[in-house]
């Protein structure tokens, strides 16, 4: 049966979905003429045809739809020249309708183990069930991959491009990479360094950080000549005096300055020996001169090669490779500026005094260590270079590693759970679809089976006998129904065999067309399909009819009631729309007073005209009583329709003041006096004209402070000739 109805955007229907929800097996629905009932029982009837409307079936199975509305009275007796042939199940072969009844009892357990499996499947809202776990799993995994998008997207968002602005996608992309992905794990530090450079502009070749060269510097280091004490010929006269006296190196200068001041000492001025001379030129012999050149080319050569080393360390600081530790390269070469200095003053003073050793500082380990930092660099440099010639490959293989670190770091327990809990939904979801399939499969043997055993066993003649039969004991004499020639077809005729079609009434055209869409719920237009499942519905079925027809329509309608209380039957539900008060009443009328709150046996409905479209309405109890109570529940409304409240105000007075109570409108505006008996006099006009006109927007404006102020003298019609008490009883409870 059918559940829940939406109704949006279809004729008269608005926008807003108008829902009628919670359907009862019986449900009756009461609005005005043009209200928009007629809609429904066309989304009812044919529900592909309105696309923006939705039927919600119970455990998503259909059942076949039996509408009575003017379409169908259009159909079946305006637009053809014969009724089509209702072919009902014979009571001749006891054995077939045993073996019919037998087989329609398997298919209603065929149809309740499909409902069962559907349930299972997609729980009854269609939402639920294990495809509803499964929607809910797919969800979830989705929010925990997107969180990852969000941790990660600053640093990595060229490796997300194609998934950035999609959860969905984003999901979508890190199950394929779980399948697909079979990059190195990096750990979180690398992926984001190499990212600044892979992923940020397109990186240049840049040049290497050049070397400090060969170690010149360091050679001169174990240079023997820095140990050696250079000094003069040992066998020479004044040898000892200049050994003991240790001054071998001013004797030295001296004799530099001997040769200005000979014979004369340039000392003490004392007249030398002619000897003293060859002596001092004795002592300092050939083997000292070339120790002391030895000592000076060592000295040039270190400035040499310091000068080289300085200009180096220089261009590589100026050079300002991003590559290279600035700041500790920046330390090292303050350490060999420093170092250097101090190596050439002791290889000065060397060379000041021959005669004392010196050992100069070691430069290898500085040397060493700014090679080292100029080493790393270059590595780094390299490795950029690599990456700027393969710039397309390394953003590809880096996209790869970010997507395996996020893969095996942030969401393997995730992803895990998720396979595993996802294999048995869909594991399960299979195993239904396939129980679901055999179920179909098997309703529809049955179904096939059942309509052979009908075809066995049906005919269009019981239908003429029972429909004649009811019109002759509901009184209509002058016609009846009989078979027509050439076919399953049935035709109306006179008493004289005359075609009665065209000259019918329009009370009998209802009444007889109501008769054959009654006998339709019992039979089928086919030789089979009798005993499906239905539901039912009656659009105005009573219009153009007599009172006393009118309820034989609702008796024969109540007569449905009982198998479909008992599911004794095919109808499985009922639907009930009027506009009639009687009807309606006599239609909805039970002994049982606890049918109205009965859960599952009645919904009741009102559907209204509103400015922005039908309103449909639910009620806990029947709420039409009287179309008296009807009108006076119009006013206690909050909302009242200005397309309505006029007409509404002039029924309650006429039917109260002239019709009950025989009370002149004029005399009763001679109860107000002055300004009130003005307003008395244009609230009587204002009704009158809004019962017999339309409004024409171009001289009239009607809003809701007009209705208000004349809602106020209304009530004071009622006060000014001593009827408040019955306004007070019939406004009790407005909101």
């Amino acid at each position: 049966m059918i559940e829940s109805l939406s109704i949006a955007k279809t004729a008269t229907y608005g926008i807003a979905p108008q829902v009628l929800d919670r359907l009862a097996r019986f449900n009756f629905l009461f609005g005005t003429n043009g209200a928009g009932k007629t809609t429904i029982t066309r989304v009812i009837a044919n529900p592909g045809a309105h696309p923006n409307c939705a039927i919600g079936w119970k455990k998503g199975t259909p059942l076949e739809p039996m509408v009575y509305n003017r379409d169908f009275v259009e159909r079946n007796f305006n637009a053809v020249p014969h009724l089509k042939g209702i072919f009902t199940l014979g009571e001749q072969d006891i054995a077939n309708l045993d073996a019919i009844a037998t087989k329609k009892t398997e298919l209603d357990g065929i149809v309740r183990t499909k409902e069962q499996l559907t349930n299972t499947l997609q729980g009854q809202d269609q939402k639920s069930g294990k495809k509803g776990e499964l929607a809910e799993l797919e969800a979830h995994i989705k929010d925990k991959c997107w969180d990852q998008k969000q941790k990660h997207d600053e640093a990595f968002k060229e490796a997300f491009t194609g998934a950035r602005n999609s959860s969905e996608r984003f999901k979508e992309r890190v199950l394929a990479e779980l399948v697909s992905n079979k990059a190195e794990l990096k750990t979180l530090d690398y992926l984001r360094d190499k990212a600044k450079t892979v992923f940020g502009a397109t990186p240049v070749v840049e040049a290497l950080v050049p070397e400090l060269g060969s170690a010149d510097i360091a050679s001169h280091e174990s240079n023997p000549i820095l140990a050696k004490k250079v000094i003069g010929k040992e066998d020479v006269d004044i040898a000892e005096l200049i050994q003991r006296l240790d001054n071998s190196d001013w004797v030295k200068q001296g004799q530099v300055f001997y040769e200005q001041s000979k014979p004369s000492c340039p000392f003490c001025q004392q007249k030398v020996k002619d000897s003293f001379e060859g002596s001092l030129s004795s002592y300092f012999d050939e083997a000292f001169a070339r120790d002391t050149k030895a000592i000076a080319e060592l000295h040039s050569a270190y400035a040499r090669d310091a000068d080289a080393l300085r200009a180096r360390l220089s261009a590589i600081s100026d050079g300002g490779s991003r590559f290279l530790d600035m700041d500790a390269f920046a330390t090292e070469r303050s350490a060999i500026d420093a170092r250097l200095a101090t190596n050439a003053l002791l290889l000065a003073n060397k060379v000041k005094e021959p005669s004392l050793p010196v050992q100069i500082e070691p430069m290898s380990e500085m040397l060493a260590a700014a090679s080292k930092l100029i080493a790393v660099a270059n590595i780094a440099v390299a490795a950029h270079n690599e990456i700027a010639k393969n710039i397309t490959m390394e953003r590809a293989d880096l996209t790869k590693q970010v997507w395996k670190y996020i893969l095996e770091v942030e969401l393997r327990l995730e992803l895990s759970a998720y396979a595993s809990k996802r294999a048995g939904l869909n594991s399960a979801i299979a195993k239904l679809g396939a129980q679901i399939q055999e179920a179909d499969a098997s309703r529809v043997v049955k179904t096939k089976e059942i309509n052979e055993l009908e075809k066995a066993a049906t005919s269009v003649e019981p239908t003429i006998e029972d429909i004649n039969g009811l019109l002759r004991s509901f009184g209509f004499q002058n016609f009846s129904i009989a078979k027509a020639d050439g076919g399953p077809f049935y035709k109306l005729i006179r008493a004289d065999g005359s075609d009665a079609k065209d000259s019918l009434s329009e009370g009998e055209r209802s009444f007889v067309t109501f008769l054959y869409f009654f006998h339709l719920l019992k039979g089928s237009e086919s030789e089979s399909g009798m005993t499906t499942d239905r539901v039912v519905v009656f659009d105005d079925p009573v219009s153009s009819m007599d009172s006393d027809v009118l309820f034989i329509v609702s008796s024969l309608i109540k007569s449905l009631f009982d198998p479909v209380r008992k599911n004794t039957g095919g109808i499985k539900q009922i639907f009930v729309l009027t506009h009639n008060v009687y009807f309606h009443k006599e239609v909805t009328y039970t002994s049982d007073r606890g049918d109205d709150t009965k859960a599952g046996e009645r919904s009741y409905w009102t559907v209204r005209k509103c400015a922005g479209g039908p309103v449909v309405e639910r009620h806990n109890s029947n709420p039409i009583k009287t179309s008296y109570d009807l009108l006076w529940a119009e006013l206690r409304r909050a909302e009242k329709s200005p397309l309505t409240v006029q007409n509404t105000m002039r029924r309650i007075l006429e039917n109260y003041f002239k019709i009950l109570g025989r009370m002149d409108f004029d005399k009763i505006c001679d109860q107000f006096e002055g300004q009130q008996k003005a307003m008395c006099r244009s609230l009587l006009a204002w009704v009158n004209d809004g019962s017999h006109f339309s409004h024409d927007d171009a001289f009239y404006t009607f809003d809701q402070a007009s209705i208000d102020t004349y809602m106020d003298i209304f009530k004071q019609v009622f006060v000014k000739t001593n009827q408040q008490a019955h306004y007070d009883m019939m406004m009790a409870g407005a909101n």
